[in-house]
């Protein structure tokens, strides 16, 4: 049995090229709205959102992942016109997974209202440093909190790739 969820869940692929439009506010707003109704461990919402459209500061977390891998020349971002980072508050024990299900929600709702996405890794790294923590002061957000991960998201500039093939045993039944 396939529903409209599980078709979503099927045919959303990472992106890793975009156009430069801006994503309109309404879907902007519908993909956070899907990102905060995310399970958390005992309902502990221990996740936050860092919704990025100003591009100066998009720019600027760009630069810092890109550091991080070495290649400060690339866009680790992919053109990407958003930046949605997720980041946990460590004193939950379940912050983690908490912040993984939101990425999930995240780019899951991104396909579902024709949005492209890609989870960017990185964000804890970005956020220990000293300018990341900057970015957090800046921002207002107080908290020790993990960065979990950048999902960029904006239009594909190109039609992803077709799903590779599921690998064998991937399911193991005890009926």
């Amino acid at each position: 049995m396939t529903n409209e969820v599980i078709r979503a869940m099927q045919e959303r692929r990472s992106v890793r090229s975009f156009k430069p439009d801006a994503v309109p506010e309404e879907l902007l707003e519908a993909v956070l709205s899907a990102g905060v109704y995310a399970p958390t461990g005992m309902g502990k919402q221990s996740p936050i959102i860092l919704a990025v459209t100003d591009r100066k500061l998009r720019d600027r977390l760009s630069r810092i992942n890109a550091q991080i891998v070495g290649n400060p020349q690339m866009d680790p971002f992919y053109g990407a016109p958003a930046v949605l980072v997720v980041l946990a508050d460590k004193s939950c024990p379940t912050y983690r997974y908490d912040g993984t299900l939101v990425m999930g929600n995240l780019m899951l709702a991104a396909h579902s209202v024709g949005l492209a996405s890609c989870w960017i890794h990185r964000a804890k790294e970005t956020f220990e440093l000293e300018e990341g923590k900057q970015i957090l002061k800046e921002l207002g957000v107080e908290g020790d909190y993990e960065g979990i991960g950048n999902c960029v998201l904006g239009y594909a500039a190109e039609p992803p790739k077709k799903a590779a093939p599921r690998k064998e045993h991937y399911v193991y039944y005890a009926r």
